[in-house]
């Protein structure tokens, strides 16, 4: 049977096509173009804008480099779920990622490379291996209790990006690497020192018009480097023990402990064409992808509750209704958590911490009534129509209920088109490996929090709703909470 092509189906043969140079968008500057109208730490937020002035898809020039952006859903699950084939991660985030000194992991791959390295992740982040590390999950979910137990005891605000960033790098190293690194209880740690640098740089660099950092290396890009030499040290050193391991007790490769020594029992496997500098490539992805983007979900969760009563009620009596044991819930319990999850989505629909996701066209396309030239670089804004009122009921209310589609009419309906548009996961071939341990480590968080303690306050700055900046991933701006410790 044929498989008919995205030119074939993408428009009628009647419809005349636009080219890039037809299409709307903002005056761009001689030699930056729009460089200097998107602020790197607010692109997102002005990409949005521009897409309610222009419309769905425009054009912008980042120094010499043409991109599309789209920002209509059906459109854009169609461009991630072109992939590998005809769209992939643009060849500037492989060349900064190389540039700053990092192997490429999964994230920055294309190809048949990406489908070897896929196959070796997915080995390990299935929902029976996850089961496998829950332990781990519970003893680093006791040390962030204490952590906060002293907080409450002390009467002092808690910084709840910095110690959600604790929570999952310690999570991560612990579940994805059976390593020890207790960034809870320990001050100054080295390595989360040094990964919180990463992703601002990356982030920077891909939106910078010109690579100043090949030709002047300020005193930031130097530190920039002393930290990429740490955490690669860090991570040739996770790699070393897990070995050692899998040496010493060679069961181990048939039922691993942790998401590494999967990894390295599938690399070694005949003819996965993957080294260990593959396999070095892949922990600092997980590092980098499972810090920034878990912690920064639960912490706008916790934000949005407090500012929603009835929900923190609900899913602090959910909680207290399921978690028997609340200094370690078990994983049939953190299964039971329907609401929490709910409130999960429903966060990751309204702050999604990808609020961009960036590819280039492996081939000439059409997108709607418009071409797509071979290499162009295409933005597509997953949250224009998960937050518009065309397309989601009560589009900008926290709603959490709307997940939940147990019941038939309008639940279920609510539930089909909030599903539909939202994709803070992407979708398609590429779609986050590892959703499913994130959605575990959000619901763990939240268990604790809501099992142990009472939240006297969650606070902005201001006073307001948390404002929005985006470092790669989208973080809730100054947020901090008091907390008071159940009295059970």
């Amino acid at each position: 049977m044929e498989v008919e092509t995205p030119e074939r189906t993408a428009a009628p043969a009647t419809t005349r096509l636009r080219r890039y140079d037809e299409l709307p968008g903002p005056r761009p500057y001689p030699v930056v173009g729009n460089a200097l109208q998107l602020d790197s730490r607010t692109s997102h937020l002005q990409m949005q804008r521009w897409c309610d002035e222009y419309g769905p898809i425009y054009r912008l020039r980042v120094g010499p480099r043409r991109v599309m952006v789209i920002g209509d859903h059906a459109l854009v699950a169609r461009v991630l779920r072109d992939r590998p084939e005809g769209f992939r991660r643009t060849s500037a985030l492989e060349t900064v990622w190389t540039e700053m000194g990092m192997q490429p992991g999964l994230f920055a791959v294309n190809g048949e490379v990406w489908k070897r390295q896929r196959r070796m992740v997915m080995a390990g982040f299935d929902p029976a291996h996850v089961k496998r590390y829950f332990p781990a999950l519970q003893q680093v979910a006791a040390a962030l209790a204490r952590r906060w137990q002293k907080a409450a005891r002390e009467g002092r605000a808690i910084d709840l990006q910095a110690d959600l960033m604790r929570y999952t790098v310690d999570t991560i190293a612990g579940l994805a690497f059976g390593a020890e690194v207790n960034t809870l209880e320990t001050e100054g740690n080295v390595l989360q020192h040094h990964l919180d640098k990463i992703f601002p740089a990356l982030g920077r660099r891909l939106l910078s018009p010109l690579p100043i950092w090949r030709w002047w290396r300020s005193a930031a890009d130097r530190e920039l480097e002393r930290g990429v030499a740490e955490v690669n040290k860090a991570v040739d050193g996770f790699i070393a023990q897990a070995r050692a391991r899998l040496a010493a007790d060679p069961g181990r490769r048939e039922h691993p402990e942790n998401l590494l020594e999967a990894m390295l029992a599938a690399a070694d496997e005949p003819g996965s064409g993957i080294d260990d500098a593959q396999v070095s490539g892949n922990v600092l992805t997980l590092l980098l992808a499972g810090e920034d983007t878990t912690a920064n979900t639960i912490a706008w969760m916790i934000h949005l509750l407090w500012r929603h009563p009835a929900a923190l009620q609900r899913a602090q009596a959910e909680v207290r209704a399921v978690v028997g044991d609340p200094a370690r819930p078990t994983w049939d319990e953190i299964a039971q958590l329907d609401f929490i999850e709910a409130c999960a989505h429903e966060t990751m629909r309204l702050k999604p911490v990808a609020p961009l996701l960036v590819v280039q066209a492996l081939a000439d396309t059409t997108l709607a009534d418009v071409q797509v030239p071979k290499g162009m670089v295409v933005t597509t804004v997953m949250r224009r129509d998960s937050v518009s009122d065309a397309h989601v009921p009560r589009a900008a209310a926290f709603e959490p209920e709307r997940w939940l589609a147990a019941g038939v009419g309008g639940a279920a309906a609510l539930a089909g088109s909030a599903r539909r548009i939202s994709m803070p996961f992407g979708a398609g071939p590429r779609i986050c490996p590892g959703r499913y341990l994130a959605l575990l480590e959000m619901k763990m968080a939240m268990a604790t929090l809501l099992g142990r303690f009472e939240l006297d306050s969650v606070d902005t700055p201001d006073g307001q709703i948390a404002q929005e900046k985006l470092a790669f991933a989208m973080a809730p701006v100054g947020l901090t909470m008091r907390l008071r410790a159940q009295q059970r």
